[in-house]
């Protein structure tokens, strides 16, 4: 899970018995943590300032195989102010992704 706000009902509800729930980063505000589903589950909920590199691998792996993939807005270097003006208005679905090759043509150099 991102740190960001999440509903952590709806998350508990998709571990299986003794499942595990690792948060990454600091959500900007307190989670509010349901008790029933962690011990009618027997779950466990940790966190971590960032994963390690075995725990990105397992990540990337099971996203692979299960054809999981983020959701991002691909930008061109030129279009950065634009995303940094749209960031400040809360005008934004995804992840800004910059297309660092795509922006580097023999035309803008």
């Amino acid at each position: 899970m991102i740190s960001a706000v999440h509903p952590l009902v709806s998350l508990l509800g998709l571990l299986k018995l003794n499942g595990k729930l690792v948060t990454v980063g600091l959500p900007s505000k307190p989670l509010q943590l349901p008790i029933f589903p962690l011990i009618a589950g027997r779950k466990v909920i940790g966190g971590s300032m960032s994963g390690g590199l075995k725990e990105t691998r397992e990540m990337l792996d099971f996203c692979g195989k299960h054809n999981i993939a983020a959701n991002i807005e691909l930008i061109k270097m030129d279009e950065i102010n634009t995303a940094i003006e749209r960031l400040s208005k809360a005008d934004v679905k995804y992840c800004f992704v910059i297309d660092v090759a795509n922006s580097l043509s023999s035309s803008n150099m």
